[in-house]
């Protein structure tokens, strides 16, 4: 039974870029400017407009496939549709994994903020959650379920108006902050612009939440099936979400770093620690308007993020649940509410998982950023098997043959560029994601098709992991940069290509490419 049609297809442009906007606007604003500044100083600017380039190439991808077959789920299906079941398993897996870690986050993110008026929530010399911290986070975690639960009317009615109230903080606090105590020689003293080298502003993007503050665009493709019109409102949603956020971002880190007391930059960038960057700010300059507005904003700016992450995560379920990856209990929409509830519910008792280890914002998106560029990446392979094979004609973005390219070029270079401590764990939860899939694989009795349909991404992991291994962050560095981050551009474009080989036999060796050319073309 495909209880997909239970899906209510509600959401205009407006409610989807605002879930959208919603997911990047969250404790990514409130955390992501600190902890860039800490890891890169200045050149932290560096980080902001590296990540938004390659989000802004992502989106475009994802704009394409929003256009040509919009669906629910749809970061787990194209893998699927394009390169076969291991992709579309080690990739639905790792989104799993990655963002079901997003509501933890933002309702630490809030606990972080709060704790600055009941400072039992947090320890601030642990940088870790105390055990009312995580109890209360916990609440949080709940309530976003709950408004999910009662179907897409409400969690649209509740994410715009959410959405807008967010939206006005950061621009607010951008003004105030240029306006009062703007400090522009921070920009050259202390270190200089980049006191811990360029390389430091590229590892950052990875590491210091940049990745995880950009996704948020990705609510609008995996609530692609609710749209009306999609092949209008998908694409231009992403695209609005993107510019939008690039623009906020790096306004937020030139003010943070002109603005941070002078007291708190005696040890260097890396010796700033506060524990709620932007109101610490606010009050030292004795904007206390601002710094009320922000303490207000610390629960709303997560918890609206949550609103969107809860509802766009229960959406991969469904995916994984349609693919066969996860039980067909989880391939269940409520007929009456038009939500997912099964996955809801199973995503928050994984992500109680995430929280009480890792007990911090920066403890759980350090370890989940990279996961996301990895997942991003595949949609560059799929963009283009799709056109290769003749589906793509529910439309076209021009540019695509150079676009695509790029951003699996640039997303290799991030995997790259995160510190090897880091990619270490992000590659073992990969490594147990292929695992889960050759069990999967045995069990049923799958043809060997749907290996060989994916061998170019077991090619792609070993490389890149042997790339991070002799490189300069964090590895053995025996080559230098920037020849080694020339190397794994190289490479990365040679595995693309690959790849796109790679499923287009795969497509044409399975009739999909047959098949599913009604589903592609409805509405065409």
């Amino acid at each position: 039974m495909d209880n997909s049609k239970y899906l209510k297809k509600r959401l205009g442009f407006w409610s989807l870029t605002a879930a959208a906007l919603g997911g990047v606007i969250g404790s990514g604003w409130l955390f992501g400017a600190w902890k860039a500044a800490q890891l890169a100083g200045p050149a932290s600017i560096i980080t902001w407009i590296v990540g938004g380039i390659a989000m802004l190439l992502i989106g475009l991808v994802f704009s394409e496939l929003g256009m040509v077959k919009p669906e629910s789920g749809g970061l787990v299906r194209y893998p699927r549709y394009s390169n076969g079941r291991m992709v579309s398993a080690v990739i639905g897996l790792a989104i799993w994994f990655g963002f079901v870690s997003n509501p933890p986050t933002e309702a630490a993110g809030v606990v972080q903020y709060v704790s600055k008026f009941y400072p039992g929530l947090y320890n601030k010399t642990s940088g870790h959650m105390t055990g009312s911290g995580i109890i209360l986070a916990l609440i949080l975690m709940a309530i976003f379920v709950v408004v999910n639960y009662f179907g897409v009317n409400l969690f649209a009615k509740v994410n715009t108006f959410v959405t807008a109230l967010k939206f006005i903080v950061p621009s607010l606090t951008i003004i105030a902050l240029f306006s009062s105590g703007f400090h522009g020689s921070h920009f050259s003293q202390y270190g200089g612009f980049a006191p811990n080298g360029i390389g430091a502003s590229l590892s950052a993007v990875a590491t210091a939440g940049i990745i995880f503050a950009y996704t948020g665009f990705r609510n609008a493709i995996d609530l692609s099936g609710e749209v009306k019109n999609p092949r209008r409102n998908v694409p231009l949603a992403i695209l609005t979400t993107i510019i939008i956020s690039i623009i906020l971002y790096i306004l937020l880190e030139i003010v943070f770093i002109g603005g941070v007391p002078g007291k708190d930059l005696l040890h260097g960038w890396s010796g700033v620690n506060l524990r709620s960057p932007f109101m610490d700010i606010a009050i030292s300059i004795n904007l206390m308007w601002l710094y009320w507005i922000l303490a207000a904003d610390s629960i709303v700016s997560p918890s609206g993020s949550s609103f969107s992450y809860t509802a766009s995560n229960a959406r991969n379920v469904l995916g994984l649940a349609k693919n066969k990856f996860f039980p067909r209990f989880f391939d269940n929409v409520h007929p009456k509410f038009g939500v997912p509830t099964r996955a809801l519910i199973l995503n928050f008792i994984v992500g109680i998982a995430w929280l009480i280890p890792f007990k911090s914002w920066y403890g759980i998106i350090s370890l989940t950023g990279i996961l996301g560029v990895y997942t991003f990446s595949v949609g560059s392979i799929s963009v283009t098997v799709f056109r290769k094979v003749g589906l793509s004609r529910g439309g076209t973005i021009k540019g695509m043959s150079v676009y695509a390219p790029l951003a699996f070029i640039v997303s290799s270079l991030i995997i790259y560029w995160d510190q090897w401590s880091k990619l270490q764990i992000s590659i073992w939860i990969l490594l147990f994601c292929f695992v889960v899939y050759f069990i999967s694989h045995l069990i049923r009795k799958e043809s060997g098709t749907e290996i060989i349909g994916g061998l170019w991404l077991i090619i792609y992991v070993a490389v890149i992991v042997l790339l991070a291994r002799i490189g300069d962050f964090g590895g053995l560095k025996l080559i230098p940069e920037p020849w080694m981050s020339i190397i794994v551009a190289i490479v990365a474009l040679g595995i693309y290509y690959l790849a796109v080989a790679n499923g287009v036999w795969y497509m044409r060796k399975t009739g999909l490419d047959k098949s599913l050319e009604p589903e592609f073309n409805e509405g065409a």
